[in-house]
């Protein structure tokens, strides 16, 4: 029977969680430790799922190269992901994070702001030093990671961008624009682009594996929006309809304000940043009759089909490659 990429996740999330800290220096000062890197390695444990450096591992693994190899840029993408969230956390004024409080929250505004930037560097700094990493493949993985953190950091300008601004002319085609940016180039291209690249894969295999990514990270986006509404243990986690409150532009809500009648109502209680359970409830009705959570949900299965249709075609038959295809289920399967 083969192994399922839930259950590879699971398999290896200790293992993951330890790459993900493997390069913070905990034996330094003391008062450094205390102040920096003790509250972000504890942070750092209070992860996900660890997606991003297992399937830069598959990807290395799909074009034929050891997985092991990946290490120092696998933990780099991480470290960029732990920085994302501090940031975010802030940004967003969110109060938890993985059912635990927030950085800034329980350590302070300026020593959280501090560690996001600390893991930031780490994103260039891990590459850098891998000795098992020759030269012109240093070059090549900076390059995607530079490009990683511009695109994710555009995203996020759009993102707050237009709740700060209370737009509500949104296309959808805008709404992609943003989260291609926001999410699936750092969620799933990338770590899949980085990973044959050091596998030594062909510019067809990373190409392939690339637009894989993009097709899956936007997915795992979209689904994230659903979860966000709708969603029942995962989503609870992650301050359930949050996306209301913080007046997110996501698939969902762009779909509905073009689509539903009550236009007006939306915008107002999206504008309005409200925590009400009444007025949240209000507005997740609203979608729902305006179909807007099935197109999203649809369109996100759209996207999987896709990216599983080309990847199953160009790459040749490996358990690798039946993990990622695996992966892509999992990706809009995740409705708890």
């Amino acid at each position: 029977m083969r192994q399922s990429f839930q259950a590879y996740l699971q398999k290896n999330l200790a293992r993951m969680n330890r790459l993900a800290v493997r390069y913070y220096q905990l034996d330094a000062d003391p008062d450094v430790k205390r102040y920096l890197y003790a509250p972000l390695e504890k942070y750092t444990k209070n992860g996900g799922k660890r997606h991003r450096p297992l399937i830069c591992e598959l990807g290395c693994a799909a074009v034929g190269g050891e997985p092991q190899t990946v290490d120092s840029a696998a933990a780099a993408i991480e470290h960029f992901h732990t920085a994302a969230l501090i940031h975010d956390d802030i940004a967003d004024e969110s109060l938890t994070r993985h059912g635990k409080p927030c950085l800034h929250l329980s350590l302070g505004l300026g020593l959280a702001i501090n560690a996001g930037d600390l893991a930031l560097s780490q994103v260039t700094g891990n590459v850098l030093k891998d000795p098992g990493l020759d030269e012109h493949t240093k070059i090549r993985v900076l390059n995607e990671l530079v490009d990683m953190t511009t695109l994710t950091i555009e995203g996020q300008a759009l993102d707050i961008g237009w709740a700060k601004d209370a737009r509500f002319d949104i296309s959808i085609e805008d709404y992609l624009k943003m989260a291609r940016r926001k999410t699936a180039y750092y969620s799933a291209a990338i770590p899949l682009a980085i990973g044959a690249i050091i596998g030594g894969g062909s510019s067809d295999e990373v190409k392939v594996l690339r637009e894989f990514g993009m097709n899956c990270g936007l997915a795992f986006q979209i689904q994230d929006d659903v979860l966000n509404l709708i969603g029942k243990a995962e989503s609870t986690k992650k301050d359930f309809r949050s996306d209301i409150s913080e007046g997110k532009r996501t698939l969902i809500a762009v779909h509905a304000l073009l689509n539903s009648p009550e236009h007006d109502e939306l915008a107002t209680i999206l504008a309005s940043h409200t925590a009400n359970d009444t007025m949240l409830n209000c507005a997740v009705d609203l979608m729902q009759k305006a179909g807007s959570i099935d197109f999203a949900r649809e369109y996100a299965g759209g996207l999987i089909n896709k990216a599983k249709s080309q990847l199953a075609s160009s790459l040749p038959a490996s358990e690798a490659l039946e993990l990622l295809l695996s992966m892509a289920d999992f990706f809009v399967e995740r409705l708890g």
